[in-house]
């Protein structure tokens, strides 16, 4: 037993003396630093888990345990009490291995520059140049839509380009063409113009769009009496889009008028939570929370609620999320009792708010993708597939196997990896299977799940290729094929979730196999898309090596058909010729040079390719 098993094992004894009530628990590392803290209803149980087996802990919770010199505890009257202790606790430590939320959340102002041609944009900060300043904001997010929002609808400038300085010099920008800005560079728009443009947008940001509305109507009114026909144009334009922005608002509205909708991304090494805020039933805030690993989903999405309603003054009557959080209830009195009023937790599974909590989960997952170097579509898919497979974490690390013979004969595998949703090619493996005779699928599936399972073993120290364990495996087969493999996994003590892939009478993916059962998966396109791309390439890449073995078998039974040409001179003429084609093409001498071959078998070769029509037939 090593000193750290040793060392192990005494925490967990100590562990086991502690008592049954509840408490806040503090893991310290060797320098005596605070590295997590964390609530229990029974101490004893609670703590007595980290020092038990590791296969029950995820990645995050054994690096934390590795770091652990001793633990402190302190005992409450209550879970609540121990979960509010817990919140003040980890504010005044921010333990490494807690989720740390930064708040970031300062003021914001809208920038309008002084001068000729002034410009609108939006600020940290006010400065001292000169410039105006409408604000401040709480939200950077609402600020930002607001900026942006107003560009669009009075056609203003949002690139570097400096007036009038750079009036004519370039040709104008995309904006120009797609008739988003008005363009002052190309010379056509006259500075009057141009400052009533940024005066409306301006009092449109300070008066909002109804008041905008109602001041640009009258100006069109008095513009179209006087014969301005072209300035009632452009403003005719500007209330079209202010109608146009006003609908798409409508597209992220709630029917529930005050609320927040919290999702989560994981990825293999970071997480990101976002968090859409709504108020009068429509989206005023969003906020992403990049992060690294969480580990446990469940236990993560409390963390992050603790972490953030500390952060947070308002609290909303109404908390949807996107999956199962852990000490839901307790959460929820902390939340009421925070708020003065009645806070609930719900998870919505249909309807417009499960539209809204898959809306915010896809808007975290495109977040992570940005920050981890992935497409949203990856990240999507994998949190969808992991989802409809009822895995706690997105299966990151995915390995698949398919079986290919003909009639029994030359009987292979194939093993496809992806990972984060894409091949990994360095990964894939093929196999021949070597205990089974004749045509037995489930046998082979067998037998090459048991191999691969016992090369883990010789390079689990390695950390890669057959030395990592994959997070899902999908065989190319149904329900039998996982019935048939899942003794194998059970007998080696390993919780790998299996599932296969089933195809339709057209060869297409059709539903994901379970034992007993099957997951139609047509519904969910973007888990469809992944699981029929790996279902597609396990299949070509195990029918391609069976093709290839066959080609060397029908190529080698050519040579071997010669009169004194075995198996051993067959392979050594096709290691220096390479094809049975450069073989009929080179001479006596050439081929009487083969390690292996003597005269009479290089002439019995050479007379067979060139002997005449009776011979070579």
């Amino acid at each position: 037993m090593t000193d750290h098993e040793k060392h192990i094992k005494e925490l967990r004894r100590q562990a086991m003396r502690l008592p049954l009530n509840p408490g806040v628990y503090m893991m310290h590392d060797k320098s005596g630093k605070i590295i997590y803290i964390g609530k229990a209803k029974a101490l004893k149980n609670r703590v007595s888990q980290y020092f038990g087996s590791e296969k029950n802990h995820d990645e995050k919770v054994r690096r934390m345990v590795a770091n652990v010199e001793y633990f402190e505890y302190i005992i409450t009257d209550s879970e609540f009490e121990a979960l509010v202790l817990e919140c003040s606790l980890i504010k005044q430590h921010t333990p490494k291995y807690n989720i740390l939320l930064k708040d970031d959340k300062g003021y914001h102002y809208i920038k309008v520059t002084s001068g000729p041609w002034p410009r609108i944009s939006q600020a940290k900060q006010i400065l001292d140049d000169g410039a105006n300043y409408i604000g401040p904001y709480i939200s950077s997010w609402a600020t930002k839509e607001s900026v942006e929002g107003a560009l669009k609808i009075f056609k203003l400038p949002s690139c570097n380009r400096r007036f009038p300085q750079d009036i004519g010099k370039e040709r104008p920008c995309l904006y120009y063409y797609i008739n988003q800005c008005c363009a002052p560079c190309t010379g056509k728009v006259s500075e009057k113009e141009y400052n009533e443009a940024v005066t409306e947008a301006v009092e449109f940001l300070r008066g909002g769009s109804a008041e905008s509305v109602r001041e640009l109507t009258k100006r069109m009114e008095e513009a179209a009496e006087a014969l301005e026909f072209e300035r009632a144009a452009r403003i005719r334009d500007r209330l079209t889009a202010i109608k146009r922005m006003a609908d798409k608002q409508k597209v992220v509205a709630a029917k529930v008028p005050e609320q927040d909708v919290i999702a989560l991304a994981q990825g293999p090494e970071s997480s990101c939570f976002e968090v859409f805020r709504f108020q009068n039933g429509r989206l005023c805030d969003r906020e992403t929370f990049l992060m690294g690993e969480t580990g446990n989903p469940s236990a993560a999405r409390g963390e992050f609620l603790e972490q953030y309603y500390s952060m947070r003054d308002r609290i909303p009557p109404r908390v949807c999320l996107d999956g199962r959080v852990e000490n839901a209830d307790l959460l929820g009195e902390w939340l009421t009792q925070k708020a003065g009023r009645k806070v609930s937790l719900s998870v919505p599974q249909k309807g417009e708010q499960a539209q809204i909590v898959e809306m915010c989960r896809n808007n975290a997952a495109e977040q992570l993708a940005q920050a981890t170097n992935r497409t949203g579509r990856e990240a999507s898919a994998l949190d969808e597939l992991g989802r409809l497979l009822g895995m706690e974490q997105p299966p990151n690390y995915i390995e698949s196997y398919d079986i290919s013979n003909l009639a029994g004969g030359e009987n292979v595998a194939g093993m496809v990896v992806f990972e984060n949703g894409r091949p990994l090619k360095s990964a894939y493996r093929k196999f021949k299977i070597k205990t089974v005779i004749g045509q037995d699928d489930y046998a082979s599936m067998r037998e090459v799940i048991e191999r691969r399972l016992q090369e883990y073993e010789a390079h689990k120290d390695e950390g890669e290729g057959f030395g990592r364990l994959p997070d899902l495996i999908l065989l190319d087969g149904g329900k039998g094929h996982v019935a048939a493999v899942r003794p194998v996994l059970e007998a080696a003590g390993l919780n790998i979730p299996l599932f296969g892939m089933v195809k339709d009478d057209k060869h297409r993916t059709r539903a994901i196999a379970r034992d007993g059962g099957e997951i139609a998966i047509n519904s969910n396109r973007k888990a469809f898309t992944l699981v029929s791309s790996i279902q597609d390439e396990v299949h070509r890449f195990a029918i391609g090596y069976h093709r290839q073995l066959r080609k060397k078998t029908t190529i080698s039974s050519t040579l071997t058909s010669i009169e004194g040409v075995g198996p051993t001179r067959a392979r050594a003429l096709l290691k220096h010729f390479k094809t049975v084609a450069a073989v009929s093409n080179a001479d006596l001498e050439e081929l009487a040079a083969i390690p292996g071959m003597n005269q009479p078998a290089a002439q019995r070769v050479y007379d067979y390719f060139h002997g005449g029509e009776e011979t070579a037939e």
